[in-house]
């Protein structure tokens, strides 16, 4: 079913307005979260063909990742991709993901999509062992 403006709400129950930045008073952080889910990684696979993806690593937390690139907090954001913290994944990256149907924690911060690799069940248990 096509969204119809006209009728202000769409067959998810969407209000029109907020579908439309201009409408959205959230805070950054609110539409951060807003903006956030988890995803598997076929979701995924077209932001990376697009060269949208940046994988963030598990030291990191997603949120502040997110807000450092909406407040284009470059010594930042720089800094995490000197360490490798912050990655453009690669094709190896994407194979291993595909295979083993990893799933992510994803935030949409224009134009990009930052991820989270989400540990597999039971991945804790195995490493002490």
């Amino acid at each position: 079913m096509p969204l119809s403006i006209r009728s202000n709400t769409n067959a998810c129950g969407m209000d029109a307005k907020d579908l439309s930045p201009a409408e959205d008073s959230l805070s950054a952080l609110e539409k951060l979260k807003k903006y956030s889910g988890c995803v598997p990684w076929t979701y995924l696979a077209p932001h990376y063909k697009a060269g949208a993806l940046l994988y963030v690593d598990a030291c990191l937390d997603l949120e502040r990742v997110g807000l450092a690139l909406t407040e284009d907090n470059s010594a930042q954001i720089q800094a995490w991709l000197r360490s490798g913290d912050l990655v453009k994944p690669c094709d190896l990256h994407c194979q291993h993901w595909e295979a083993s149907h990893t799933e992510f924690h994803s935030m949409i911060v224009r134009p990009f999509v930052l991820i989270q690799a989400i540990p597999a069940k039971g991945a804790a248990s195995r490493k002490g062992h």
